[in-house]
């Protein structure tokens, strides 16, 4: 397995053995849409349920050069001309636990929407087993790729509701990484929060440059929300990038130099995905508190 994957995938298993475990079958909900097979075990009593009342959320189709990409997107009802926040899944994909955090960022006033970018590859939900969603799908998902459908999903949403110019992004563990990715992409975009997500990594040609090698070019400053006790990401790979950060904030980066950390010391992998044993609701509060006033602040 490459090295990446597997870190990867210790990460989300809050692990150090070399071999990952095999995670199966799914708990499906009355909300509709479930959780990913991969991700057992889960905790379901405490994943929070955002009410959609006040909303309009569901399913949308986005087009991507003729390629017709679902996303679901939430946001309040009635409103227009609405600030824009991608939010970026795990490796499970768009299921319940992200169609939920669309809604709690509606409810404090966004368009929100998390394109499904592995459909493509292949579906998540199908697999029972997080090294094989690594190797079969993840690792086939080209950068570029996912930042033109992100791009993409902006065009879609300065359409519907929603303003291009006051766009912002968030992202769990795979998400995370995409944040810092687009950051440096879009010089639209206004600011980032990225969970957990990986800064740092062997290259190859679906992943040619990690976070720490862009940031000389980010283009919007990027709250970090980080777990001391990650054992896929360890703090000295979080200090890389800080140090990576403040050598291009000298060089003139105004993004790189507004960039800011937050670690919390005990919490693992994977502390915001409330329908996890890895969640510590703590960390998970404070982060999401943290990430609003993050982007009331600058988008």
């Amino acid at each position: 397995m490459h090295t990446n994957w597997i870190q990867d995938t210790q990460a989300l298993l809050n692990s150090t053995d070399d071999a990952a475990p095999t995670r199966r079958l799914a708990l499906q909900t009355a909300l509709g849409l479930g959780y990913a097979a991969a991700a057992m075990p889960l905790i379901a009593q405490t994943a929070i349920q955002t009410s959609g009342e006040g909303l309009v959320e569901g399913e949308v189709m986005i087009d991507v050069n003729g390629f017709k990409m679902p996303a679901y997107r939430s946001a309040p009802k009635g409103q227009t001309n609405l600030p824009v926040v991608l939010v970026i899944s795990e490796i499970f994909g768009v299921h319940e636990y992200i169609a939920d955090v669309t809604r709690r960022f509606a409810k404090a006033g966004y368009l929100a929407i998390a394109p499904e970018l592995f459909v493509r590859q292949g579906d998540p939900s199908a697999y029972g087993e997080i090294a094989k969603l690594q190797a079969e799908v993840i690792a086939k998902v080209p950068d570029a790729q996912v930042m033109a459908d992100l791009d993409a999903t902006l065009q879609w949403a300065s359409k519907n509701g929603g303003n291009a110019n006051r766009a912002a992004i968030t992202g769990f563990c795979w998400g995370g990484r995409i944040t810092w990715l687009y950051a440096a992409h879009n010089p639209k975009l206004k600011a980032g929060v990225a969970w957990y997500g990986r800064v740092e990594g062997q290259t190859n040609a679906n992943n040619p440059k990690h976070p720490v090698d862009l940031v000389a070019l980010l283009k919007a400053p990027v709250l970090g929300l980080y777990g001391g006790a990650d054992t896929g990401i360890p703090v000295t790979s979080v200090n890389t990038m800080k140090e990576a950060l403040a050598q291009a904030a000298t060089q003139g980066n105004k993004a790189a130099k507004a960039c800011e950390f937050v670690l919390y010391p005990d919490a693992p992998h994977a502390f915001h995905a409330d329908y996890r044993t890895s969640y510590r609701a703590g960390p998970a509060t404070d982060g999401f508190a943290r990430a609003l006033a993050w982007f009331k602040q600058r988008v």
